[in-house]
């Protein structure tokens, strides 16, 4: 997991971005094709595995874990390791992901110096190695691109893209210009070896052995073994927040929200609101929500160590939430009858929808729209008197509080009854541009019999006169 202290040099992509990589990783043959390019088999398999990383990731952790059987853990101990856990976890979570990642707020000099120590600490990598990574998942998520794609699995978006070799060809390049200019991050980056000896082994094995002495058991579990568990929760961000939990804001891409993995990340478990507004110095918006990475952040603007917190508009993340659950509710709709659209329906004539009644068909016209209601006669709650009394006649009236001012329900089965559109019955249009514009629209009968359609501060009158309820 270590990084290389190479020197690095600019290299600029047609799309005007820069990235910057370690001049021993430009200088592989580009005619020789990548071990990844070929499938694993059980000659190559051996090939495929990155086992630097796996001696690292897994490896040690074991070693670390048996040794457990003749350590013994001290409480003391155990309150250091998860204290340091912590110390550990907010260098990743503030620093390299908020800080570094995604600039969502600035740190005077103190600050980075202490995240990026705590960053040391947790053995992932330099700010600068795991903040273009990061950038690259971002601008590359769920695709080829993406070094730690959920699409490969979730197995490989954990682990598995740490332990087998990656085509560095197949990673989306990004910019990182910002990063070669924080003497912090550079200087890290150039020691990278000593600051993770020192910070993630030395100083807990001290701290234990010289306060209380418990040398080999500081080395062990709040070295050894609180690496692994801090490696296990940053990764959980690449794989359970990406398959675990809801996506209120956006679902085209993997992201997701849930409580459970915001309290293994400290607090980045909110992914899908993250992916869609990753400048937000938050991943959690609601007080109830667990985050101590933002309170922690928050606390030292306080403190005069953090500055430029940035939050999106609340105006747009609402929009963000509206535009989703307007998402679903379409995808819901879509199941549903609601009837033959308008559009679809044929117009017929008002001679022709009499006659048409006359010859047998139980038609009745509401709101211009003509109905077939011959299967729900039997089934009428108002009785069948009364809905034969309507066919071949214009019902509007008696539909919409004439007789009886028909619920939601009512209005909803019968549009699963359109058999046509009655030719002249501009309120039809007049209904549908208000409905589009959500106002209220009503139907109404003037004294000479003509009915009048209302959409909000727009009536007009209709010619064909109905026939009143008291003669239906």
């Amino acid at each position: 997991m270590a990084s290389s202290s190479a020197a690095v040099q600019a290299e600029a992509f047609p799309d005007g971005t820069k990235d910057y990589v370690p001049l021993r990783k430009r200088n592989y043959d580009i005619k020789k094709p990548h071990i990844t390019d070929q499938p694993i088999t059980l000659k190559n398999w051996y090939q495929h595995v990155n086992w630097l990383n796996t001696f690292f990731i897994i490896g040690i952790p074991l070693c670390g874990l048996v040794s457990t059987y003749w350590v013994r853990l001290r409480w003391e101990t155990g309150v250091f390791a998860v204290a340091y856990y912590f110390f550990a976890g907010l260098g990743i979570t503030a620093g390299y992901h908020r800080l570094w990642a995604h600039t969502s707020y600035k740190a005077t000099l103190p600050l980075r110096i202490f995240l990026a120590a705590g960053g040391s600490a947790a053995v992932e990598g330099s700010a600068r190695w795991w903040s273009s990574g990061h950038r690259a998942h971002h601008r590359y998520t769920d695709t080829e691109k993406d070094p730690y794609s959920v699409r490969k699995g979730l197995l490989y978006s954990h682990i598995g893209w740490m332990v087998m070799k990656q085509n560095p060809r197949k990673i989306g390049r990004t910019d990182i210009t910002d990063l070669n200019e924080d003497p912090v991050v550079v200087w890290q980056h150039k020691n990278y070896l000593k600051s993770v000896v020192t910070m993630a082994l030395v100083v807990p094995t001290v701290v234990c052995g010289y306060l209380w002495g418990d040398y080999i058991g500081g080395f062990v579990y709040a070295g050894i073994l609180r690496i692994f568990f801090i490696q296990q929760a940053t990764f959980c961000v690449n794989s359970l927040a990406h398959w675990l939990g809801d996506q209120p804001f956006d679902d085209r891409n993997s992201p997701r929200d849930h409580v459970i993995t915001a309290f293994v990340t400290l607090g980045e478990g909110y992914h899908n609101f993250h992916h869609e507004f990753p400048s937000d110095f938050r991943n959690a918006i609601e007080w109830w929500q667990y985050d101590p990475t933002k309170w922690f952040i928050w606390v030292n603007k306080q403190l005069g160590l953090a500055y430029n917190l940035k939050t999106f508009p609340q105006n747009e993340i609402e929009k963000g939430r509206l535009q989703q659950i307007q998402k679903k509710l379409d995808q819901k709709r879509s199941t549903l009858d609601w009837g033959t659209p308008l559009e679809n329906l044929p117009v017929i004539g008002w001679d022709d929808f009499v006659a048409e009644s006359k010859d047998g068909k139980a038609w009745i016209a509401v709101a211009g729209v003509i109905h077939d209601v011959g299967k729900f006669i039997a089934d009428h709650p108002g009785g069948k008197a009364l809905i034969n009394s309507a066919i071949g006649k214009d019902a509007t009236a008696i539909f919409n509080g004439g007789v009886y001012n028909h619920s939601n329900a009512a209005h909803n089965l019968l549009s699963t009854m359109r058999v046509g559109v009655l030719r002249g019955g501009c309120e039809v249009e007049i209904w549908k541009r208000a409905q589009s514009e959500n106002k209220d629209v009503a139907t109404i009968v003037d004294s000479s019999g003509h009915r009048i359609v209302r959409a909000g501060t727009q009536a007009t009158r209709v010619s064909q006169p109905l026939a009143s309820a008291d003669a239906a």
